[in-house]
């Protein structure tokens, strides 16, 4: 069991760092573009033609680097938090519940609450 941590954050940094090198790369799976006029359609319309996107997709990469490496796992998962967050509340708000129970967010989401768990007295920190 002490291993563990070890093994989950090595498996979420490599997805983050996998998620980020497919959109650079291109080699993302081609999706469904949302209805013209929905909220999906346009948050993306802003979000992607701005490079905002691009800035994201480093972040991803970068942090789940951090989170891969023990010794920085807890700075990892500063950079990883905002961004799982965003996708929940992209998901909630902005698609009204439509795929936010797609098994890749939830095993993320778990993998991602499992390591804040198990760093939490380094966290307790932020909280006073």
């Amino acid at each position: 069991m002490k291993h563990l941590p070890n093994i989950v954050g090595a498996l979420l940094g490599l997805a983050f760092i996998a998620f980020g090198l497919m959109y650079f790369l291109k080699m993302m799976p081609d999706q469904p573009p949302p209805p013209p006029d929905s909220a999906a359609a346009k948050f993306m319309g802003a979000f992607v033609p701005t490079g905002y996107l691009d800035f994201v997709k480093v972040l991803e990469i970068l942090g789940g680097l951090l989170v891969a490496i023990p010794r920085t796992r807890n700075f990892g998962l500063l950079v990883l938090g905002p961004i799982l967050v965003n996708i929940l509340a992209f998901h909630i708000f902005i698609t009204k519940g439509a795929g936010l129970y797609d098994p890749p967010l939830i095993v993320l989401s778990v993998m991602a609450a499992y390591l804040l768990w198990c760093g939490r007295k380094a966290f307790a920190g932020l909280l006073r």
